[in-house]
């Protein structure tokens, strides 16, 4: 029914118009569907609406907040009106800034990227390049993303590799292999949000796992796994998302040895891994076991992109069995550019410029958000920030949002409903460095500004 999406079209309107201002708190659900006259269900599906357009966070707990689109009319007449301004003379940055997109680019990508497509568009080749692909792709794609992926102590045998549209379409190919509706998987704490929503759709339960400083704990999968049996394991052990972690070498020894002792698959993402020095992956440690998930969207642009699969050889088929079923192969195209970019060390060289490209904006944000609690690498392109008190993720999102900035509240890397850090993903990589200085530059000082320090920039 479309009637949930006429009311929510009702409250967006209400959020673009200014009448709910950005960190303003809507009714609980039961006392919204009472007023409206609605279902409690119908209720639900309005507040699930609201979120997925990104007008409103909620919090177990806490209620569902007002996050102003920086981009939207409420973003634009806060700042024209001047209400986006504190002490200290902040007020708005000049133009909205996205720091929850985080896609990459070098200076000079597109003119690295053209001529290596040109001979794609002859009409001989091009008729080729727009045939089918199958989930194993190419003998000469195969060998490309073997070199690719290769590290230090490591490299897949092309036999190994498959081929999807993205690397999320192939964490839900993996996922889809390994779990039957209502299986268990265990995850870190704070992990991929979309890997929550492939987990909703394919009817799987994410299991929270503890980790400290030096990466994912073995004995909480274990734990996890004598309570319930586990079907399978996904973690982030390079550059985890949000929190830029990389699981310590002797960690992952440890956690290999405890995944073979349970006889658990593993799905091993390193969609980030390309930006740090080279390290043996946990699939050199446990290659009976682990599903390798990669892919170019970061390394290269996210408009033309292809996802890599590196799966036990005894899971090949399975796994490419689920990749068909799921509709979620490569395009031919996308392979034969990738193929291409790689043989002419285009691939090699974006990689250069963008780890240049992340080591300068940290120093950014290191220079900018210096004396907060900010957990980073000096290699990542993202960062978790931990508000200072009073702050709570929704009321700094939203005050975010009033100065034309969007950021990603903690709670949406949240596996637990009740675990709701009072943080904020900073992703950034995609806004141009004056205006990530300026961004942060505001941002710090509107929560130096609420947690009783005026001194801000």
């Amino acid at each position: 029914m479309g009637d949930y999406r006429r009311i929510a079209d009702r409250i967006a309107e209400d959020i673009a118009g200014g009448r709910l201002k950005p960190g303003q708190r809507l009714p609980p659900q039961r006392v919204f569907a009472r007023r409206r006259g609605i279902a409690p269900s119908t209720a639900g599906r309005v507040y699930g609406e609201l979120v997925r357009r990104g007008l409103v966070v909620g919090e177990v707990g806490r209620g569902t907040f007002v996050r102003a689109a920086p981009d939207g009319p409420a973003g634009r007449a806060l700042v024209e009106a001047g209400e986006t301004g504190g002490s200290g003379g902040s007020g708005g940055i000049g133009g909205p800034v996205n720091l929850e997109l985080n896609y990459p680019s070098a200076p000079g990508q597109p003119e690295l990227l053209a001529p290596v497509l040109a001979p794609l568009l002859r009409p001989d080749v091009l008729a080729e390049a727009l045939l089918p692909a199958a989930a194993t792709g190419t003998a000469q794609a195969r060998e490309a993303a073997a070199g690719l992926l290769a590290t230090p102590g490591w490299r897949p045998g092309p036999e190994r590799l498959l081929f999807t549209g993205n690397a999320r379409q192939a964490i839900a190919a993996v996922l889809a292999s390994l779990v039957r509706p209502g299986g268990r998987v265990g995850v870190e704490q704070l992990t991929y949000p979309l890997v929550k929503e492939i987990a909703a759709r394919l009817g799987i339960t994410l299991v929270p796992l503890a980790g400290d400083a030096a990466g994912l704990l073995p004995e909480a999968v274990a734990a996890a796994h004598r309570t319930a049996p586990l079907s399978a394991l996904y973690v982030q052990p390079t550059l985890h998302n949000p929190t830029s972690l990389t699981t310590s070498g002797p960690r992952l020894a440890e956690l290999a040895r405890v995944l073979r002792d349970l006889d658990l698959p593993v799905v091993e993402d390193r969609i980030w891994s390309f930006l740090h020095e080279p390290g043996v992956p946990l699939a050199a440690h446990a290659p009976s076991l682990t599903h390798v998930v990669d892919g170019l969207s970061k390394r290269v642009a996210p408009g033309l992109t292809v996802g890599f699969l590196v799966v036990p050889p005894h899971r090949v088929g399975a796994v490419a069995h689920a990749v068909r079923s799921g509709g979620w192969g490569a395009g031919r195209f996308a392979l034969e550019a990738a193929v291409r970019w790689a043989a002419e060390g285009t691939v090699a060289r974006l990689v250069a410029a963008k780890r240049a490209d992340a080591e300068r904006r940290q120093r950014i944000l290191a220079e900018e958000l210096a004396g907060f609690a900010v957990r980073s690498d000096p290699h990542a392109y993202f960062a978790w920030w931990e508000l200072p008190a009073p702050w709570r993720a929704d009321t700094f999102t939203a005050a975010a949002a009033a100065h034309g900035i969007a950021v990603t509240p903690g709670p949406a890397f949240a596996v637990a409903p009740g675990h709701t850090p009072d943080a904020v993903r900073l992703g950034l990589a995609s806004a141009p460095e004056p205006d990530l200085r300026r961004a942060l530059r505001t941002l710090a000082h509107v929560a130096a500004r609420r947690a009783g320090d005026r001194s801000g920039p």
